[in-house]
């Protein structure tokens, strides 16, 4: 979603989380999770990815559970590999290729980037989310892009299109991977999607 210069709260919160352009309506339903406990894991993971690549995800999986759960929003995320609310595959498909059956559900028909989320939903309550990995995604970049996807699979759905975010915020589509951290409006738009009682 395209946007210039730096954006008050609200207006990043509603481009994030219901891809509205600022001063304009919403595009699409703010989708959220209808509970405070959210399950997260690997379910899958292509021969590709056996050696320094699993475990650099693997430590990019926890290090953005950490992150998040350090937001202080009103659900907390909790790692189990037993059928979790927001699966990831570590898939042997490349950046730019369509992704055809046998591949999860979610994703099937899509064409892959570095990753990509897809949610399930049922009106604008969250159902599950698939989040895949391709294996072309530099290693330097597991960590961002890792954080990013899950930041998306919580829904905050859409990308920022805007020079100033680059170094700012998580959900960056102009950025190349480098931030690792939750941007301080990042971090408010979650805390606003999911405010603690």
């Amino acid at each position: 979603m395209d946007s210039t210069g730096a954006l008050d709260d609200t207006a990043f919160y509603r481009l994030v989380a219901c891809a509205a352009p600022p001063d304009a309506p919403c595009a699409k339903p703010f989708y959220r999770w209808h509970k405070t406990d959210i399950t997260i894991g690997i379910v899958q993971r292509a021969p590709a990815f056996l050696g320094g690549k699993l475990k650099r995800a693997e430590a990019a999986l926890e290090r953005a559970v950490q992150r998040l759960n350090d937001v202080g929003m009103g659900i907390t995320l909790h790692p189990t590999e037993d059928k979790p609310d927001i699966a990831i595959h570590l898939l042997d498909t490349a950046r730019g290729e369509k992704m055809q059956a046998p591949q999860p559900a979610l994703l099937t028909g899509k064409t892959m980037a570095n990753a990509i989320t897809a949610l399930d939903v049922e009106g604008s309550m969250i159902q599950g989310a698939t989040i895949g990995f391709s294996n072309t995604i530099p290693l330097r970049q597991y960590e961002s892009v890792m954080l990013e996807e899950i930041t998306q699979a919580l829904g905050l759905i859409t990308d920022i299109r805007n020079p100033y975010y680059q170094s700012r915020s998580i959900l960056s589509q102009e950025a190349d991977n480098s931030l690792k951290a939750l941007g301080i409006q990042d971090r408010m738009a979650l805390i606003r999607h999911y405010p603690r009682d």
